[in-house]
């Protein structure tokens, strides 16, 4: 019963009524919802963009009245600045040589002075007058107000004013004043009055300004209902804001200076993700941000009231959606339902079923088309009952004669691939036989190439035997040649030798003769001496026979050494000629024995070429006789495939018809098949 009901339940959700209800249900809804929360987020950004406007006019207007504050002491400083009777006094005060009582006055001037400003000006906390060193006693300043000190912080604050030579710095509120030294919070304008003549004379003036001041200017400037409005510095350190526990700390808010210059508002969360509208004006003296915020919802309360009217309207929709779903359900879901149930049953076998509408809309007509199709299927069925119970009886005679004809095919089918085989098996072995009478023709090609190439080799080394042979008989000529004029050379090197012996002799007899020419030169020169001046003519011709004995003496010494060379020369060319005739002996009998090879070897090679060609004339009678028996082996090979392609397109065509007689039993024994589904199939139907 669960399956049935879910089944009934899917079908109505996939019902054509509730698809159109659905669609319906939701365009209305959809439209309703999309209208109604488009103009709330339109109406409220229009809220939005309105207040941030008018928000952002009350920080403009309130920011110049801010830096028309903060002109006043700039201006103010600027009147001191150059004050001529103030820098005077301050000259004087610091001179050397100036007395006590004179710089007393001096000094309770200045006092005076710098009270009357502060005196005239509730805002003002007080002015000074501080040397940079932070000295007590060379500081002058306002009644009322306490001492200096000096903590690093200050020294850097001092510092910062004295680099900007003597343009206005603005410090940020501090919660204990510029010193730390005061019980209210106090924002501070600095300026260095500066002294080119007498730089000991330059003084940092102070004006300490009272953050009250800025609270009350700021009081009627009010951001929402619960909006709050500071003051903040470039690094986000808060100058002002209405709780004063919140000064010197940062701000939740981070502006971006880089955004258009008409940009005045965005949006932001605070500390407990709340989102602020956020609105800003960059004052133009100190550069510091004056910033209001409020949360949004603040803005945009009034925007609930039609947000509520949208969620009515919906729910209006939603009613009058539900209405037309109803009528459509009830009209066209129903009447549809009810034909599809009458459809299953017809789907099922019962052809006797049929629709009661009479309306003259188009399920009316459907209704009517419907009856009249089931009329015309019930004939149809009755008339394919009939042709069904034919067909199955021509099926079976059909199925009969297919069973003969099959069997006789099959047989005839095998007697051809029997005789197919056989064929084929006398052409696989003709084929066989060809192959190897061709290998053997080839191996007796080879044998016919490498005869060939043998008897061209063997030509090859007759011819080159040939010209080792005549080689060798002229190299035999030329060594006797060779070991002929060795001889001739030894021969010669025996009489070159004897020469030279007798030149030595001869070298022997001059240097002898030159010794004795000189001893006679030597006793001309002492009997020229003993002479005196009669024998100095006869003592210089001495002298020269002496120099010439002398110079006989170098040259016999230099003729001697050559001989001694050319006498070893000769004896060494003497020993190596007889150390290599052996040699030369023993290559001639050596080349002697290498033609006698030389003629063994071509006799040899004769008997060889003898041979090759005995052999030559023998392998063509065997290639002439393998030719022959090669075309006896190829006639009967041919024979035998003609039979065998014959025999194989007879059992091809035995197996095709047999293939076929298969088949046609199959499609006899599936006509039956289909003819008895069929009328079994027609069973169901009630006619």
């Amino acid at each position: 019963m669960n399956k049935i009901h879910n089944k009934i339940h899917g079908l109505r959700f996939k019902s054509i009524g509730m698809k159109l209800f659905v669609i319906m249900f939701c365009a209305i809804v959809g439209l309703s919802t999309i209208l109604g929360l488009s103009s709330y987020q339109l109406s409220k950004g229009i809220i939005k963009d309105e207040v941030s406007l008018a928000s952002s006019q009350a920080i403009v207007q309130a920011a110049d009245k801010l830096d028309f504050l903060f002109l006043q002491y700039e201006s103010l400083s600027k009147q001191l600045a150059v004050d001529s009777e103030l820098k005077r006094d301050l000259e004087s005060i610091n001179q050397a040589g100036i007395g006590t009582l004179q710089k007393h006055n001096l000094e309770e001037k200045v006092r005076s002075k710098l009270s009357s400003i502060s005196g005239s000006d509730s805002r003002l906390l007080g002015v000074r007058l501080v040397k940079e060193s932070l000295v007590e006693v060379d500081s002058y300043k306002s009644s009322g107000i306490n001492g200096v000190r000096t903590d690093d912080d200050i020294q850097a604050k001092m510092k910062q004013i004295k680099n900007a030579k003597g343009q206005i710095v603005w410090f940020p509120t501090s919660k204990k004043g510029f010193f730390n030294s005061y019980a209210e919070p106090t924002l501070t304008m600095g300026r260095l009055l500066r002294n080119m003549n007498q730089p000991e004379a330059e003084y940092i003036m102070l004006f300490e300004i009272k953050e009250k001041a800025i609270a009350e200017m700021l009081s009627n400037l009010k951001i929402g209902l619960s909006g709050q409005v500071e003051v903040i510095t470039d690094s986000n350190r808060i100058v002002h804001a209405k709780d004063n526990a919140l000064l010197e700390a940062q701000s939740f808010v981070q502006i971006n200076k880089n955004v258009e210059d008409d940009e005045t508002s965005f949006t932001a969360d605070n500390e407990n993700g709340v989102q602020q509208l956020v609105v800003y004006k960059t004052l133009d003296t100190t550069k510091w941000t004056m910033m209001g915020y409020a949360p949004l919802s603040d803005f945009v309360k009034g925007t609930n009231q039609l947000l509520y009217v949208t969620m009515i309207v919906i729910l209006i929709a939603v009613m009058f959606a539900l209405l037309i779903g109803y009528y459509v359900i009830r009209n066209l879901s129903r009447p549809l339902a009810k034909l599809c149930n009458l459809m299953e049953e017809g789907e099922k076998g019962n052809l006797q079923v049929r629709t009661t509408f009479h309306s003259e809309d188009e399920i009316g007509r459907l209704g009517s088309s419907f009856n009249q199709m089931m009329k015309q299927i019930g004939v149809l069925v009755d008339q394919t009952n009939r042709s069904a119970q034919e067909v199955l009886e021509t099926a079976d005679e059909l199925a009969q004669v297919s069973k003969g004809t099959s069997l006789s095919a099959g047989e005839i089918a095998t007697a051809s691939r029997e005789i197919a085989v056989g064929a084929s098996d006398l052409a696989m072995e003709a084929e066989s036989e060809n192959v190897l009478v061709e290998h053997i023709a080839e191996k007796i090609h080879k044998v016919l190439a490498s005869n060939s190439a043998m008897e061209q080799a063997a030509n090859r080394v007759l011819q080159v035997s040939g010209q080792g042979t005549a080689y060798m008989d002229q190299l035999v000529h030329k060594t006797d040649i060779i070991v002929d004029m060795n001889r001739t050379i030894v021969n010669h090197a025996e009489t070159l030798k004897k020469s030279t012996y007798s030149i030595q002799k001869i070298l022997e007899l001059m240097s002898d003769i030159t010794q004795q020419t000189n001893v006679l030169s030597m006793n001309a020169t002492i009997e020229a001496a003993r002479a005196g001046a009669a024998g100095r003519g006869f003592m210089v011709v001495a002298d020269e026979i002496r120099n010439l004995a002398d110079g006989s003496k170098q040259s016999i010494l230099t003729v001697a050494e050559i001989t001694d060379e050319i006498w070893r020369g000769i004896e060494h060319t003497t020993s190596s000629l007889n150390e290599v005739s052996p040699v030369m002996a023993e290559q001639m009998v050596s080349v002697k024995e290498a033609a006698t090879i030389f003629q063994s070897v071509k006799q040899q090679m004769d008997e060889f070429l003898a041979e090759i060609d005995k052999s030559s004339v023998s392998v063509k009678e065997l290639i002439e006789s393998q030719q022959l028996l090669s075309v006896s082996i190829s006639s009967v090979s041919a024979v035998v495939e003609e039979t065998s392609a014959s025999t194989e397109e007879v059992a091809s065509m035995s197996s095709q018809q047999y293939v076929v007689s298969e088949q046609l039993v199959g499609l006899s024994n599936r006509l039956e098949e289909i003819s008895k589904t069929f009328k079994h199939s027609l069973m169901k139907f009630k006619t």
